[in-house]
């Protein structure tokens, strides 16, 4: 491991876990289990910090009506409580990630932290809709900052193959949960106390973030930082605002719009020029080495899709179950506990058990096939329909498939990356997650809105048809999101190379042939 790597691991490395103590031997099992304790407190740390970013993916979504009714502000302005966030958010991740690398990955952590614990305490105390935004746009900023500092310290503190499978597959089902915890907790805090709580409820996290990341976790800011490429930040910052704000607005405004296609043109414009960019300066923000792997572009993609395609079930299956169903938000939120109950346990199964013996290559299509056709059996669904019977069996295949799927990629596409790219790795990962979920959100939304239309159009006015045109809204959603896993299944098949994962050089794991 290079001088510079070795400043830059959060934690002490192996060899300084399994160093002899002075004066005798005896102790230095002691010392290694010190260091691995320490290990899992940092992340515990992670794990924390992670939840509080997914979470307030969704976990103000259900607080919306109760805000606007308290706010007074219009339908169309509603989207903006989502897509501030989103908008900041994705399009600031690499520019987050590299700064971890840069300035050091505590430093950028505990910024992040107390950055959207203060957005969290604003957009909370809002008593206008554009203090609401801010707060929210705040937020985005902050954790944009946040999430690649957290998994690069989990892929720079976990080296050991073993013990990384297992922090990979916790952190994965963190990832992959969240935005069921998030519909729950939502759910509750509204329901009992108030849609402020959904934005309050994240200073509590934070002061357990921050407290135990300034106990655990240790500086490593690199020896010879090279400069910053500005030219790039300025090219992918705004290509990425370009291409999720074109999504964004494909739910209010139709895709021949030029605030659609117009920003999604622009966007894959200074995306291409971004990319054309890194060949030619001599401290790219994102080294071309980070995405040119094999399986770890596969694993990119992989992120992507399921970020995608997950927004189906989260979505549509909430609209479901409250407007068709008649659940309560704590209900809907209680609904989805089996789905994340059975991503954890698959996910603890992908990292430790399957991936060591089989690689990736039959673990992630077969997470995808099974999230797939868990999607297209939604669409059985009905009025008549219930929970344990019709809604139960395909949440539990779903939340199995997804769990096999995510913490794999996840693991995959930040193994083997040296400790000085381990920051914007992980934020392409968080990057790739956030602008598939943005396609997802406007793709499935557009695509459910002028199917409802269209069965609207062809049937008589009536209370049923209303009703109907609604299912079949969620039904044709559900397809294209077991559209979007049946092509992750394919690609993953033939992208991932076969074999077991194997120790690089570092540590990570690699995959070989």
């Amino acid at each position: 491991m290079s001088s510079q790597s070795t400043a830059d691991s959060q934690v002490g490395d192996s060899a300084a876990a399994s160093a002899p103590a002075a004066g005798t031997g005896l102790t230095a099992p002691v010392q290694k289990q010190e260091k691995a304790n320490h290990r899992w407190w940092v992340l515990s740390v992670i794990a924390l910090a992670q939840l509080m970013v997914v979470l307030d993916a969704t976990i103000v979504n259900i607080a919306l009506p109760s805000a606007q009714r308290d706010l007074g502000f219009s339908d169309g302005n509603r989207q903006w409580i989502v897509t501030a966030y989103s908008l900041a958010f994705g399009s600031l991740l690499l520019l987050g990630g590299r700064l971890a690398d840069l300035i050091g990955r505590k430093i950028v952590f505990l910024t992040g932290v107390v950055g959207f614990a203060g957005a969290s305490a604003l957009a909370g105390a809002a008593q206008n809709f554009e203090v609401l935004v801010t707060g929210r746009a705040l937020q985005g900023l902050f954790g944009a900052l946040l999430a690649p500092a957290a998994l690069s310290l989990l892929n720079t503190t976990f080296t050991d193959a073993k013990e990384r499978a297992k922090a990979f597959g916790i952190y994965g089902a963190i990832a992959g949960a969240g935005g069921g915890v998030g519909l729950l907790l939502g759910g509750l805090l509204t329901e009992h106390l108030s849609w402020r709580w959904t934005l309050y409820v994240n200073l509590i996290f934070a002061v357990l973030a921050f407290a135990g990341g300034m106990s655990f976790l240790r500086k490593g800011a690199p020896a010879d930082r090279p400069k910053l490429d500005i030219p790039g930040t300025i090219m992918v910052t705004t290509g990425l605002f370009g291409i999720v704000y074109g999504f964004s607005n494909a739910e209010t405004h139709d895709w021949s719009s030029p605030l659609t296609w117009g920003f999604l043109a622009a966007g894959g414009v200074l995306v291409a020029a971004f990319t054309w960019w890194q060949t030619r300066v001599t401290h790219p923000l994102l080294p071309l080495r980070v995405l040119l792997d094999r399986d770890r572009g596969a694993s990119f993609i992989m992120l992507a899709i399921s970020g995608a395609g997950m927004f189906g079930v989260f979505l549509f299956l909430t609209y479901y179950l409250q407007a068709s169903l008649g659940y309560t938000p704590v209900k809907t939120g209680l609904a989805f506990l089996p789905m994340i109950g059975a991503l954890m346990v698959s996910a603890q199964l992908a990292t430790n058990s399957l991936m060591p013996r089989f690689g990736p290559r039959p673990i992630v299509p077969l997470g995808m096939a099974m999230a797939g056709a868990g999607m297209a059996w939604l669409t059985v669904l009905d009025l008549n329909s219930t929970y344990a019977a019709h809604v139960l069996p395909q949440l539990l295949v779903i939340g199995f498939g997804i769990g096999l799927a995510l913490p794999p990629s996840m693991s995959v596409a930040t193994a083997g990356i040296a400790a000085e790219d381990a920051g914007v790795a992980s934020a392409a990962v968080n990057t790739m997650q956030q602008v598939g979920g943005s396609i997802g959100t406007a793709l499935l939304n557009t695509l459910a809105a002028s199917a409802a239309t269209s069965y609207l159009h062809s049937h008589k006015p009536s209370a049923a048809a209303a009703a109907q045109a609604q299912l079949h809204s969620y039904s044709t959603a559900y397809w294209w999101s077991a559209g979007l896993f049946a092509v992750g299944f394919v690609l993953a098949l033939f992208m991932f190379r076969s074999g077991k994962p194997q120790q690089t050089g570092d540590g990570a794991q690699a995959v070989h042939m």
